[in-house]
């Protein structure tokens, strides 16, 4: 295991009973480093989303856990929040949950001559993503495989070749 993921993996496990204290879920924790400054975030959330009263809460009890335990070497900022309307969907509980949403979707490479695609979350494998999308052509690409639909195409996508998967935001 790398340092970030021990980092993610031991903050998960002390967050663990803080957030069934506080009636939230855990949604993520993620160990980042960006510009100089290394972050330790867990985002939290519950139906109905949360709330800065249930951040406060959470930040509170874990920031006095890591204190505690001091595991972690360097300095770092500790953020906790929600994750957002247009959340990132990385972990396989992510996607399960999100089933049937609008998903944009950001590929690594152009597939046809597109990077960028929006639809909604069919399925998902260990390899794969699958997406039903509305509009769009991706003629003569050979990395995302698409069935001809009236107005929809079922849009195959290697989970290798995705840079990010969130929820769309429709306003």
């Amino acid at each position: 295991m790398t340092k970030r993921e021990t980092y993610e993996s031991m903050t998960e496990e002390l967050l663990l009973p803080i957030v069934e204290k506080a009636g939230v879920g855990i949604y993520d924790v993620e160990y980042v480093k960006e510009g100089s400054d290394f972050y330790l975030r867990a985002y939290i959330d519950k139906p109905g989303g949360v709330d800065i009263n249930d951040c406060e809460k959470v930040s509170r009890a874990l920031s006095d856990a890591l204190d505690e335990k001091d595991f972690i070497t360097d300095a770092y900022i500790l953020e906790v929040s929600s994750p957002g309307l247009g959340r990132t969907l990385k972990k396989d509980k992510h996607l399960e949950k999100s089933i049937g949403e609008k998903v944009e979707l950001k590929t690594y490479k152009p597939i046809g001559k597109r990077k960028e695609f929006e639809g909604v979350l069919k399925g998902f494998d260990q390899n794969s993503i699958i997406i039903i999308e509305e509009t769009g052509d991706i003629d003569g690409s050979k990395d995302a495989k698409h069935i001809e639909g009236t107005e929809e195409k079922e849009l195959v996508f290697a989970r290798d070749d995705i840079a990010i998967i969130r929820l769309a935001l429709d306003f």
